[in-house]
């Protein structure tokens, strides 16, 4: 006779205080870790750009994210719901947690509607722009960086803002993303993700991505404390700050569901 467990399942839209913006996660709150390959089907189930697990270990939580793509090591948008979740129904006492990640331990502090992590940034080598990219972008860079993923920059938002990826062209450049980005007019840089490696066309807000973004300008702008918008559909702001080789990273959250997943042995 077959076995029935069950488990929670939140979905939180990350950097934004509305449900329908920002970035959407699925967090799976487990007693112990599934197989890899059981929470491969249930992030294809959800078919979200995320879905993260997590497990507690005193007083620290074990944290993994996976992509309809695979598991990745760094994911800034799921940390903030997991964060959200874990500070809001189930650990209400606690105002800080820490996660244990392949990333290393990552801190997330509650700030009243504000969560703040604590990323490590990602060092950024200049590469030469090439056709390969401009066709694959559909516009021309003004520069371009490598770190875990490839960023691109241009002079003016409008162009961030309009582009239109060949998504079969940039599975073909390297980098594990694709970040295109510029100057922001109201805000201090404005962004966009592509993910087609990770089956994701285009990632809402990427927290991880940020840990490339927020570096560069912090850095161009000569200033420590950088606002970013991402300019996908949904839409996302992120509040953040460079701290040496680390990106200390701010956003709000909102409850879109809760549920229960049922699986059988």
């Amino acid at each position: 006779m077959k076995e029935e467990h069950k488990m929670k399942q939140y979905v939180v839209d990350a950097f934004t205080d509305k449900v329908f913006g920002g970035n959407p996660a699925a967090i799976c709150i487990l007693d112990n870790w599934l197989l890899d390959e059981l929470m491969m089907q249930i992030t294809l189930e959800n078919n979200l750009s995320e879905t993260a697990f997590a497990v507690k270990n005193g007083d620290k939580y074990y944290l993994r994210w996976f992509t309809p793509g695979g598991e990745i090591d760094l994911c800034g948008h799921a940390t903030l719901a997991c964060a959200y979740v874990v500070l809001n129904f189930l650990e209400t006492t606690w105002d800080v947690v820490t996660f244990e990640t392949l990333s290393g331990d990552l801190i997330v502090k509650r700030n009243k509607n504000l969560y703040e992590m604590d990323f490590p940034s990602y060092e950024l080598n200049t590469v030469t722009v090439t056709e390969q990219m401009i066709q694959a972008i559909g516009a021309v860079p003004t520069e371009a960086y490598m770190g875990r993923d490839l960023m691109c920059v241009f002079e003016d938002e409008s162009i961030v803002r309009k582009i239109k990826p060949d998504l079969e062209k940039v599975k073909i450049l390297d980098g594990l993303l694709l970040h295109v980005t510029s100057r922001g007019k109201d805000t201090d840089c404005v962004s966009r993700t592509f993910a087609p490696k990770c089956n994701v066309s285009e990632d809402p807000v990427c927290g991880s991505g940020h840990c490339h973004i927020v570096p560069f300008w912090a850095n161009r702008l000569q200033k420590s404390k950088i606002v970013a918008y991402q300019a996908s559909m949904r839409g996302g702001t992120l509040y953040c700050q460079t701290e040496g080789k680390r990106v200390k990273m701010s956003g709000k959250a909102a409850l879109y569901s809760k549920s229960e997943i049922y699986i059988e042995d």
